[in-house]
């Protein structure tokens, strides 16, 4: 088992790193307003996977429990990957919050890398939110002033 364990860390990372190159790349070409609407539905599939039992498991069916990793990474890859926009923004959030959950506390080092990769990204979509939110609530108030100026 010592020399299974490390193994199947191994490929599990290489496929985490290739996932996430093309999850990297949907993000990175999706439209301002579109990023910022991922980061609410990443942050949302984060909570409900913490919430579950299994959170590295989130969006695994229950009878492909004991497989070596979940199904949620590959549903949200394959999501992702749609050409309807909706679906690939779920995809995107789904993965991200499964790759989260299932790198966080990991023992491997090359795992703990992709959880690192995971969180810069997951931190750039937060940053988007937060500089979004503040400018809607600037040009709320700018409105809100324009409008009292007028009356």
């Amino acid at each position: 088992m010592q020399l299974l364990s490390p193994a199947i860390a191994f490929l599990r990372a290489y496929q985490l790193t290739r996932q996430l190159r093309e999850i990297e790349r949907c993000v990175h070409a999706l439209p301002q307003r579109s990023r910022a609407q991922l980061s609410l539905l990443t942050l949302r599939e984060i909570g409900q996977a913490s919430r579950s039992e299994f959170p590295h498991l989130y969006g695994t069916p229950p009878e492909a429990r004991y497989l070596p990793w979940g199904k949620g990474t590959d549903t949200g890859y394959e999501r992702a990957r749609s050409d309807n926009p909706e679906v690939a923004l779920r995809g995107i959030a789904l993965w991200l919050a499964v790759a989260y959950h299932e790198t966080k506390h990991s023992p491997q080092d090359r795992l703990q890398l992709q959880h690192l990769a995971v969180l810069r990204l997951l931190n750039e979509l937060k940053r988007l939110h937060r500089s979004g939110a503040k400018a809607s609530q600037t040009s709320q108030a700018n409105s809100w002033v324009g409008a009292g100026a007028t009356a």
